[in-house]
């Protein structure tokens, strides 16, 4: 059996995301055709581990290479972009909208210690893949006291 943390702020932002999913659907967003909220969809994001890096990979059908912005601000990865509505005319009379459209933004905080420099993303097939090595283990620091080494030992956070 596994013991995991418990991260009060990651459970607090978790539910501020999914409040604001909520309100988007019961009020409307604009890719959905009512609303006026800033952002009209999020695309599907997935991020696992690997020995030796973080994963993440985002859905972005319909975007090209272009229109996607990575940026690395304070610890924090926020990918962002726009999706444009292509409206076609027909003389059917009907019309069904169901694909999500405008402007995204989708951030991920990343551990300590990331050499952003070794970030690289790879755009293929509608799927944005960034992959983040992982930092290198911290390791104690020997400090000399006169002439016997005093040893420290890294903790877990």
């Amino acid at each position: 059996m596994a013991v995991v943390r418990w991260e009060p702020f990651r459970e607090i932002a978790a539910l501020q995301g999914e409040m604001s999913r909520f309100m988007n659907q019961l009020w409307g967003t604009p890719g959905a055709g009512g609303g006026t909220g800033v952002a009209a969809w999020l695309p599907a994001l997935d991020a696992w581990e690997t020995e030796d890096a973080l994963v993440i990979a985002l859905d972005l059908p319909g975007i090209s290479e272009s229109d996607v912005s990575i940026e690395i601000d304070d610890g924090v990865l926020t990918v962002s972009g726009k999706r444009e509505k292509k409206v076609e005319q027909t003389d059917d009379g009907f019309y069904r909208f169901e694909r999500r459209y405008g402007a995204f933004s989708r951030s991920v905080t990343l551990p300590q210690g990331i050499d952003e420099s070794k970030i690289e993303a790879e755009f293929a097939d509608g799927v944005l893949e960034i992959t983040v090595p992982k930092p290198e283990e911290r390791k104690p620091k020997r400090i000399t006291i006169g002439s016997v080494p005093v040893e420290g030992k890294a903790r877990e956070a």
